[in-house]
C-alpha cells in the first residue's frame, strides 16, 4: 500500500475516541481509608504512611556532612506492592530550608512462598540512577541490598547500595551506605521520621 492509499479499515477507534474520565483508583497512605490492604503487604504494614523528620548525611568525597530534611509516604493501591516517594531539602544551622536535595520514586514488592519476608524493590531518583534491591524484611526491620544498579551517561558513578529501615518506636529509622564515585561501600545518609499521616 502506498503512501498516499488510504488504509480500507479506517483510523484505529481509539484514535477519535472521547477522553476518559481521570484516574478511578484510589491509593492511600492511610489504612483507614482506601482499597484493602493486599493480603501479601501484611508485614510491611508498619511502614505504610506518610513520615517527616531530619536526617544527617554524608560521604568520603564531599568536603562535609549536611543536615536534611526529609518526607517519605509510602502507599498501596489494594494490588501487591507498596509505592515509595521521597523528597528531602537541605537545612542550615537554625533548621532554615535552604534548597530542594535528592528525590526518589520506587516500589517495594513482596515474593516467596512465605509471608512476604522477601523483598524486591526498585529506587529510581532524577539524577539519573536506577536500583533493584533484594532485601529481606525480618518483624519491623528490612534491610535491602542492591542487585542491580543502572545509569544514564550523566549520571554520576554508583556500582552499588545497602539500605536498612527499622520501626523503632513508632518512628521510621533508616540507614543507606553506596559504593560510588571510585569509594568503597561507605556511610551515606541515616534519618529519623515520624509519623504524620496514616
Amino acid at each position: 500500500m502506498s503512501d498516499k492509499e488510504e488504509n480500507p479499515l479506517g483510523p484505529p477507534p481509539w484514535l477519535n475516541a472521547p477522553p476518559v474520565d481521570p484516574y478511578p483508583f484510589e491509593e492511600t497512605h492511610d489504612l483507614r481509608h482506601g482499597p484493602d490492604l493486599h493480603p501479601a503487604l501484611l508485614g510491611l504494614l508498619p511502614y505504610i504512611g506518610q513520615w517527616r523528620g531530619r536526617g544527617r548525611g554524608g560521604y568520603p568525597s564531599l568536603e562535609a556532612d549536611f543536615d536534611y530534611g526529609q518526607e517519605i509516604r509510602i502507599s498501596h493501591d489494594g494490588r501487591p506492592f507498596l509505592f515509595y516517594e521521597s523528597r528531602s531539602w537541605l537545612l542550615d544551622e537554625e533548621s532554615k530550608p535552604i534548597r530542594p536535595a535528592g528525590r526518589e520514586v520506587g516500589w517495594w514488592r513482596p515474593v516467596g512462598e512465605g509471608q512476604g519476608d522477601d523483598i524486591e524493590a526498585l529506587m529510581m531518583s532524577p539524577t539519573g540512577i536506577m536500583e533493584l534491591y533484594l532485601g529481606r524484611l525480618d518483624g519491623l526491620r528490612l534491610e535491602m541490598g542492591t542487585d542491580f544498579v543502572g545509569r544514564t551517561p550523566t549520571a554520576k558513578e554508583v556500582r552499588a547500595a545497602h539500605r536498612l529501615f527499622g520501626i523503632v518506636e513508632g518512628a521510621l529509622l533508616y540507614a543507606h551506605e553506596m559504593a560510588a564515585v571510585g569509594q568503597p561501600m561507605s556511610p551515606h545518609l541515616s534519618a529519623r521520621l515520624i509519623r504524620v499521616g496514616g
